[in-house]
């Protein structure tokens, strides 16, 4: 029997809050002549379920390609700047894997930031599959992420367990749908949330998932 565990990234695994609102903030001043947002306002936008972050970040109805193409641009170097793992992460996935845990990332950042930002801190070694938003049509709440992620593992329903660990409710959608269970991680971008289970350190983890 094995045990899949699914982590969402941005909130949960590392703490990208202050790169992010810089290269929105750069967008924003140089694309639009507008003030610098809060690192706080730009984090409870992320987090909301149903929103327009191109108007919440941009004051524009749609993303602009002169938008999008700045940030990532931006993005690029600025996201290994302030990253950092959140306590406890690092020792949590080397106990997992120690365990024989199968373990992936599931992000609805692109999967070329992703990939560079977990490199950069080392733990990119810790899973076997990272899949962002790019790699899918459709992005978490969309259980498609999760599916592709579980038949890369070969999991079998019934037999083998599976979870997905995320800061968000988009995370605890996309699982319920792909019917495996939750935890939400309530030291992250949010405290507050619904899960099968509620974890408040990450080490928490290691008993929710290895005592199943």
């Amino acid at each position: 029997m094995s045990k899949i565990i699914i982590f969402d990234m941005d909130g949960t695994l590392i703490n990208t809050s202050l790169d992010i609102t810089i290269s929105i903030n750069h967008v924003r001043s140089h694309c639009y002549e507008l003030p610098p947002l809060s690192e706080q306002f730009v984090i409870d936008a992320i987090n909301t379920y149903e929103r327009n972050l191109a108007e919440l970040f941009y004051e524009k109805e749609v993303y602009e390609d002169k938008a999008r193409a700045l940030f990532e641009e931006h993005y690029h170097d600025q996201c290994i700047q302030n990253v950092y793992p959140y306590n406890e992460i690092a020792e949590t996935l080397s106990h997992l894997s120690s365990r024989g845990c199968l373990m992936s990332v599931a992000t609805n950042a692109p999967s070329t930031f992703a990939v560079r930002m977990l490199t950069h801190l080392g733990i990119a070694e810790y899973f076997s599959c990272i899949l962002g938003a790019d790699n899918v049509k459709e992005p978490k709440p969309h259980p498609e992420m999760i599916k592709r992620i579980l038949n890369h593992h070969g999991y079998r329903e019934n037999v083998d367990t599976a979870w997905m660990v995320g800061d968000n409710s988009k995370d605890m959608k996309a699982a319920q749908s792909a019917n495996i269970g939750t935890i939400f991680a309530a030291w992250g971008f949010s405290n507050t949330g619904k899960g099968d289970f509620i974890a408040y350190a990450p080490s928490e983890i290691n008993t929710i998932i290895l005592e199943e």
